[in-house]
């Protein structure tokens, strides 16, 4: 079965920036969303980011507050999405997972942990 393996996470202090990467380790087929999410101890998860595939072209999706300050992208030759992460602020602080669906299965990554602190 496809893993998904979440890097990138790490401490950086607010106004810096991050890239995660979400690696998977096969090829997942007939994929219909690409999603960051992330999620605080105790509390519930919110999608960061999506990507909706569509043989018209994909369409992004973003939290309000990351717009314009985060980009979700792919890189299906790797068969890898990314966020890249700007203007990082502390709340931005928590565990960041990405999920792919198709059709048939609903792949997670185990997450990474982004800290933004000075």
């Amino acid at each position: 079965q496809v893993q998904l393996v979440e890097s990138g996470g790490g401490l950086v202090q607010p106004g810096g920036s991050l890239r995660l990467s979400c690696a998977a380790s096969g090829r997942i087929f007939s994929i219909n969303t690409m999603t960051w999410y992330r999620q605080a101890p105790g509390k519930e998860r919110d999608l960061v980011a999506r990507i909706i595939v569509r043989d018209s072209g994909d369409r992004t999706d973003y939290a309000d507050s990351v717009k314009g300050r985060f980009t979700i992208s792919r890189d299906n030759a790797k068969n890898t999405m990314y966020l890249q992460m700007n203007s990082l602020q502390p709340e931005d602080t928590t565990v960041y997972y990405c999920d792919v669906k198709n059709a048939i299965m609903n792949y997670w990554g185990k997450g990474t942990l982004v800290t933004v602190s000075s």
